[in-house]
């Protein structure tokens, strides 16, 4: 790892999400687009027939960014998240 200061090392992870609440999708939203400079790509799958949506975001960023991210999207009633660590 050389000289480098680990907490600038990024990492890179998956938080999958279950939106079961519309009402807290604007929540969502702001709190995906506060941290979108940490985002690679996002995947959105309505679940019309369970009326939920299933999202995937993948995000490459500094351990303590993704807590506190996925702290965020924890804290939204109605949204279920749990996020997944590579082992880079």
């Amino acid at each position: 790892m050389g000289t480098e200061n680990r907490d600038s090392q990024t990492r890179i992870a998956v938080i999958a999400i279950i939106v079961d609440d519309m009402d807290s999708v604007g929540a969502l939203n702001g709190a995906l687009h506060e941290y979108s400079e940490y985002v690679i790509g996002r995947m959105g799958l309505p679940y019309r027939e369970k009326q939920t949506h299933i999202i995937s975001v993948a995000v490459d960023a500094p351990e303590p960014v993704i807590n506190a991210l996925s702290g965020k999207l924890g804290m939204i009633d109605g949204v279920t998240s749990r996020t997944v660590y590579g082992k880079i």
